[in-house]
């Protein structure tokens, strides 16, 4: 079975001639076996002449040339075409006269250039063939030829049709390529909001605090090891980010997280404490086995919200509620608004809107909104979907 499965993939890698070319082979050939010598296509009444040498050289223009039908259909339909006009004129009838509508369905569905003039110049042949079959034959009536024009015809729109169905399909998978890209880049943008908007704010806030702790050393000292760790933290999510987009980038550790879990978010916590934010964390419950992304949306949702902290009510009472159920991931982040807004950079306001979009495409719900005198972020995070 696995060598039967090979097959197909050995055949499409070949070249499309060489796949082209066994039915032209098995039409000559049927046309060359004297069994089927008068029982093929027949236009005009012409009698059945025995095969000769032209016999032969009608066969193979009409067969051979099948092969080129997809590399160069015109050249196809043009032999094939005299091979036929010289097979239906000396009466052979051959079962090669069938490789004409496989050209013409051929060139419908393959050729780039000439599509107008090409029927047209196949009609005028074809009506001077007419002609010159109900001059030598017995006046067949003008219906036959008129019969096997429209099936001609008919030929070359399926041809056409395919081709334009082949180009539809393959304008929807560019639309769905590109719609993909665009998703991508938008999920990179808001992992770099997330990562630069925390840390370089928590990195002016206490760059800030430290102008005047001149006269205290050591908590000087403090600050700025907190500014210098931050920055550390930051290059390190960058590189992460980096490696989403060129694993080769970097000194490509394959074994560090690079999504980082709830259980960073003490860690987070931690470094806006430092920054001067009182913050109260709850975590409650148990992480499941299986968060799939779910982890990695509700550590972006605290980070997010404890930056809107530190820029917004900085220096205010905030809390934090991580609460891990069997099936979701519930987090709250509020203040209470005894802070004052910080010396920070300003925001386009990305941040909780690309958070919304986020728990949205899990399934969840999230809001953010005044609470009192501060602000208030909740998410419900559906645990266990795919990343």
């Amino acid at each position: 079975m696995t060598g039967l499965r090979r097959v197909p993939r050995w055949w499409h890698r070949l070249d499309v001639t060489v796949r082209d070319l066994p039915l032209g082979v098995l039409l000559l050939v049927a046309s060359l076996l004297p069994v089927f010598h008068g029982d093929g296509t027949e236009v005009g009444g012409l009698p059945h002449r025995p095969a000769d040498a032209l016999a032969g050289a009608a066969a193979v223009l009409q067969c051979l040339p099948l092969a080129v039908r997809r590399r160069w259909p015109l050249v196809c339909l043009a032999l094939v075409s005299g091979g036929f006009a010289l097979d239906q004129v000396r009466g052979y009838h051959l079962v090669a006269g069938t490789a004409l509508p496989l050209a013409l369905l051929s060139t419908g569905s393959y050729l780039d250039r000439y599509r107008r003039v090409t029927p047209a110049v196949a009609t005028v042949a074809f009506a001077g063939l007419s002609v010159e079959l109900h001059r030598r034959g017995p006046g067949e009536p003008a219906t036959e030829f008129v019969t096997f024009y429209l099936v001609l015809a008919l030929c070359w729109g399926i041809g056409t049709w395919t081709r334009s169905a082949r180009a539809a399909e393959a304008e929807r998978r560019a639309r769905v390529a590109e719609e993909a890209r665009t998703a991508e880049r938008t999920r990179i943008a808001r992992e770099l909001h997330d990562v630069v908007t925390h840390h370089v704010t928590a990195m002016v806030v206490q760059a800030e605090a430290a102008r005047y702790l001149t006269a205290s050393p050591d908590r000087l000292d403090q600050s700025l090891a907190a500014v210098s760790d931050t920055g550390r933290r930051a290059i390190t999510d960058l590189r992460h980010l980096l490696d989403l987009l060129n694993p080769d980038h970097g000194t490509g550790r394959g074994g560090e997280d690079r999504t980082p879990p709830v259980g960073r978010v003490l860690t987070l916590v931690e470094r806006t404490r430092l920054a001067g934010q009182p913050v109260e964390f709850t975590e409650e419950g148990t992480p499941p086995a299986s968060t799939g992304s779910a982890d990695l949306v509700a550590y972006r949702v605290v980070q997010e919200a404890l930056t809107n902290a530190l820029k917004y009510d900085h220096g205010g009472r905030t809390s934090v509620l991580v609460r891990h159920g069997e099936r979701e991931i519930t987090v709250e982040v509020g203040t209470d608004g005894s802070g004052a807004r910080a010396a920070s950079p300003g925001g386009g306001g990305r941040g909780l809107e690309g958070l919304r979009e986020r728990v949205d495409v899990l399934g969840g719900d999230f809001s953010a909104g005044r609470s009192g005198g501060g602000f208030l972020v909740r998410a419900r995070i559906p645990a266990g979907s795919p990343a």
